[in-house]
């Protein structure tokens, strides 16, 4: 029980020990809830490799998924950890006493090199199974090789370098053939090229690393326990299979360049980060006496390619002289040390433990830590037991650290996949730039958060700094959704009175006019942003307003035109008597409605324009709507001016066809006002015919009569049909006039003479000219000498007429004669009448025995029947049944009578004791009644065929089967 309440008592102790940086659940000053539903993964993770060896661990190296480790004195154990299940076995093959000191595995995993503690080397390729000896490599302790990324191959090293424990630095190359891999050394040579020193002499080469910069420059960096050596050069192109040798000669009479530290581990390593496979570092860490030395990578420098190098000494748990650092393996943002009994991760940031992890005894000490580059995974090993750590979202706290170190632009960037931290950081950024008088920075980034909108604008007011509250609220502003229709006219309002209240202040300050026109451009953008169009369209009464308040009639005008207000734009301008611009703006946005308000105060200022931009909207404009505006204007105009309003009329009624009899009124009456030479014209281009004629006939008869016009009178008559009044008012003009008009009714011949009779009137008692009388009489076909002798005076000679009465007496003869011959026709006419009746009467047909009726086909002579001259023959029952149905309705009617008289007389008397002669004269009589009746029917049945007459023609359209009936014959027939 007291191992579990420790237990306990521990994990409260770790939970306790999490550093204050990390975010707490619940509701935070931005607004995000931090809610982890699942425990979160430590950066690090351990996994133990289920493998426990036969003999213990000596060294192992890891490298492109290809693990190599040393077991005991004389095995070697390889794994591909693709295939895991797969391990492969080597044999040393030595007798002696000699025992791995160190291994070495390139960066494909193809070439590895096993140095031994008895100066010698050995060399396995990953395609064969047995160890070589490198013979040339033989009396030097190999303490460190730098592999050749570039020239490399699986068969062949290309030129490396290798470093001993007595600081000498050799060239060398392997390479084996598969063809006869046992024939030659693989150990192509062997060259010394450099010997590094320090102050006590030569000293072990610990570490060799081989990079290539831009323009085909190589940097080489060496290390000591004390010394970070580079070398830097140029090697020749095409000669990179020559090796390095060239770039070590430069420095052959003087040291290279080098960073030296005075503590001493007796050793020191160093750790580079790549972070995409086959790529170059980009980061370094150096493990020596002093701490690490951390920086990255920089190609683009000319002599050394170390920057921003900073040491991060050692925890203070880490005595070198007791407990000194083993290893060290570099990851993006942190490198872990390794000791002999725990690893801790130090954040290259700012040198702060981020992770430990302690080893249990039972393992025993910790041997080495190395890291495979390909896959980013860590390997430790002890001499039993061999773990490996994944490195798992690395950077899921790095922004914290950044925005700690105030570098708020590396910290958004390792965030922006995470609002929550995001806004902490921008926050921080937003207070930051506050503290330091950056408000407009300050503003930017306040926007973009959560925080209180409230507490922040307090904040800028506090501070007095209305342009940087600007800037907020319009980045507020453009971060709202459009469902947050309250906040954007909120902030659309607040926004409009800043902007006022500025252009105020800066606009009666001379010395600020740059800032004024620049606020001013702000001003217009805001208020023409697309984005907050819908508000200010919305709320324009308030925008309005608030521009009222100000006076500033300047942007009201500018706000109206964006809301399209054009009606407050035209209003503006008459009121400031700027006509024109209120008539360009009709003219560029050419809404109707506003034509039909403004024309009557634009025409009385600027008729001709006024009346050219009605011109072109055409037929846009209904011109019942100017016409109260020309109305106005014609009352209190000149006749010249008038003439503007008679322009667009003619317009109205020549280009635009209008049939609109207002119009045509207005038209009329301006004509008769002004233009009464176009008065005539214009009635006589309408026509004569009432029914196509657009103008009020009686309005215009009225009219013309005010003004005098008799011609445009006469005219209205005649199209009015008036005749004897046109006549009476031509006479009063023209007697030609009244001529014309006295024609005119053509089917009345009683009208037209006596239309001609007023004329001839006229012209002998009114103009007493007796040879003008007598040209009526020629003019006209209907008037007589007769009919003309009444008009003149007792003193008036024959001599004047003498020709007129013999022509009408000749006249007069013909016209009897005629007559004569007419009646004659119409006797002989009448004799042939009366001889067909009396043929008609004797004319019969034969029926012979065998025949039957057309409708029933049975034997004709069985039944009364009838025969018809087109040689139809049918009984009279089956006569009556096809005629009835077509028949009239009230024929139908008037058969059924006479058949039910004819069935009433054909009944015998009820009475057997009348005298004889009364019965023989109520048989006369009912035998007369009969055939009457008889007849009657058969001038209604038996009036035309049935099959030849029109019946039968007028039925062509009716169907076969009647509508009604048609439902149930086709019933019949499924």
């Amino acid at each position: 029980m007291a191992s579990i309440l420790d237990e306990y008592e521990d994990s409260l102790h770790r939970s306790a020990s999490v550093p204050q940086g990390r975010a707490s659940v619940g509701i935070p000053h931005s607004g995000y809830v931090n809610a982890r539903l699942e425990k979160e993964t430590p950066i690090f993770n351990k996994q133990r490799i289920d493998f426990t060896p036969p003999e213990k661990i000596n060294s192992l190296v890891v490298s492109s998924n290809q693990l190599c480790m040393s077991l005991g004195k004389d095995t070697l154990l390889r794994i591909d950890l693709g295939k895991p299940d797969e391990p492969n076995q080597v044999e040393l093959g030595r007798k002696d006493e000699a025992k791995v000191y160190k291994m070495f595995l390139d960066h494909t995993g193809s070439h590895l090199l096993i140095a031994l503690n008895t100066s010698e080397c050995l060399y396995l390729n990953r395609s064969v199974q047995k160890v070589r000896a490198l013979s040339r490599w033989k009396g030097h302790l190999i303490e460190s090789v730098g592999w050749n990324k570039f020239l490399g191959s699986d068969t062949n090293t290309g030129p490396i370098l290798v470093g001993t424990s007595q600081g000498q630095i050799y060239e060398a190359e392997i390479s084996v053939s598969e063809g006869s891999l046992f024939s030659t050394n693989p150990d192509q040579y062997f060259r010394q090229v450099y010997t590094l020193e320090e102050e006590s002499g030569p000293a072990p080469v610990c570490c060799l690393e081989i990079e290539r910069g831009i323009e085909g420059k190589f940097f080489i960096i060496a290390t000591t326990r004390k010394r970070l050596f580079q070398f830097v050069g140029k090697v020749p192109e095409g000669t990179e299979q020559q090796g390095f040798s060239s770039i070590f000669a430069v420095h052959a009479d003087h040291l290279p360049s080098f960073r030296e530290f005075p503590a001493n581990l007796g050793f020191s390593e160093i750790a580079f980060y790549t972070p995409k496979l086959r790529s170059s570092p980009r980061s370094f860490a150096w493990m020596m006496g002093n701490g690490v030395l951390y920086g990255t990578l920089d190609y683009s420098r000319p002599d050394s390619i170390l920057s921003d190098e900073r040491v991060w000494v050692y925890p203070p748990d880490i005595d070198i002289t007791v407990n000194k650092p083993i290893s060290i393996v570099l990851t993006q943002f942190h490198f872990l040390l390794l000791l002999s009994d725990r690893v801790k991760a130090v954040c290259t940031l700012n040198g702060q433990v981020v992770f430990q992890d302690l080893f249990l005894e039972k393992f025993g000490s910790l041997t080495r830590m190395i890291k495979d580059p390909t896959v980013q995974q860590i390997w430790i090993h002890t001499e039993k037991v061999v773990f490996r750590y994944h490195v798992q979202r690395e950077s899921r706290d790095v922004w914290k650290m950044y925005m700690n170190m105030n570098k708020f632009d590396l910290a958004k960037e390792y965030c922006k996949d995470r609002p929550e931290c995001l806004d902490i950081v921008l926050a921080k950024e937003a207070e930051h730039c506050f503290q330091n008088k950056r408000y407009l920075d300050s503003a930017k980034c306040y926007a973009l958060t959560q925080n209180y909108f409230e507490e922040i604008a307090l904040k800028f007011i506090e501070a007095k700094q209305e342009e940087a509250l600007m800037e907020f609220l319009i980045k507020k502003l453009s971060n709202l959704k459009p469902s947050e229709k309250t906040q954007t006219t909120l902030l659309t309002t607040w926004l409009t009175e800043l902007y006022l209240n500025w252009l105020g202040i800066l606009q009666g300050d001379p010395s600020q006019r740059n800032l004024y026109l620049d606020t001013r451009e702000k001003f217009r953008t805001f208020l023409s942003s697309p984005k907050n169009k819908d508000c200010l369209f919305n709320n324009r009464a308030s925008i309005y307003e608030l521009l009222a308040s100000h006076g500033d009639t300047e942007h009201m005008v500018y706000f109206a035109v964006i809301m399209q207000d054009y009606e407050r734009v035209v209003a503006h301008h008459c009121q400031h008597d700027e006509y024109d611009e209120a008539l360009n703006v009709l003219s560029r946005h050419r809404d109707e409605k506003l034509f039909y308000k403004f024309s009557p105060v634009l025409i009385q200022h600027i008729p001709k324009k006024v009346v050219d931009a009605w011109i072109s909207m055409g037929s846009r404009l209904d011109a019942r709507n100017l016409i109260p505006a020309l109305v106005n204007y014609s009352q209190s105009a000149s006749t010249q001016q008038i003439n503007e309003a008679i322009r667009y009329m003619e317009f109205c009624v020549y280009q635009l066809e209008e049939t609109q009899q207002a119009i045509h009124n207005y038209l009329l009456s301006l004509y008769a006002l002004c233009r009464p030479d176009s008065l005539l014209s214009y009635l006589e281009q309408a026509g004569t015919n009432p029914n196509r004629i657009h103008y009020d006939l009686k309005y215009a008869l009225r009219l013309c009569a005010e003004h005098g016009h008799h011609r445009a009178c006469v005219h209205i008559y005649k199209v009015m049909e008036l005749y004897e009044e046109a006549v009476d008012l031509a006479l009063q003009v023209d007697v030609d006039l009244a001529k014309s008009c006295a024609d005119l009714p053509e089917d009345d011949e009683e009208l037209r003479k006596k239309l001609w009779l007023k004329i001839a009137r006229h012209v002998v008692q009114e103009e007493k000219d007796v040879k003008k009388a007598m040209a009526c009489l020629s003019s006209c076909a209907l008037l007589k000498i007769e009919d003309v002798l009444p008009f003149f005076p007792d003193f008036v000679t024959i001599d004047h007429f003498k020709e007129a009465i013999c022509n009408s007496l000749e006249d007069y003869n013909k016209h009897i004669e005629e007559l004569k011959r007419e009646m004659e026709e119409a006797t002989q006419s009448a004799k042939r009448i009366r001889e067909d009746i009396q043929e008609m009467r004797n004319k019969y047909g034969s029926v012979e025995p065998q025949e039957k009726c057309a409708v029933c086909d049975f034997p004709l002579l069985n039944r009364p029947f009838y025969l018809f001259l087109c040689g139809h023959m049918f009984h009279y029952d089956c006569l009556l049944q096809a005629v009835f149905p077509n028949l009239p309705a009230y024929k139908q009617a008037k058969l059924e009578d006479l058949q039910k008289k004819l069935a009433a007389t054909s009944q015998p008397s009820k009475s057997h004791h009348r005298p004889k002669d009364a019965d023989t004269v109520s048989l006369g009589k009912g035998q007369q009644s009969r055939e009457q009746i008889k007849a009657d029917i058969d001038d209604i049945v038996a009036a035309e065929c049935v099959y030849c007459g029109e019946l039968m023609i007028r039925s062509i359209d009716k169907p076969f089967i009647d509508p009604q009936k048609y439902e149930e014959e086709m019933q019949s027939w499924l």
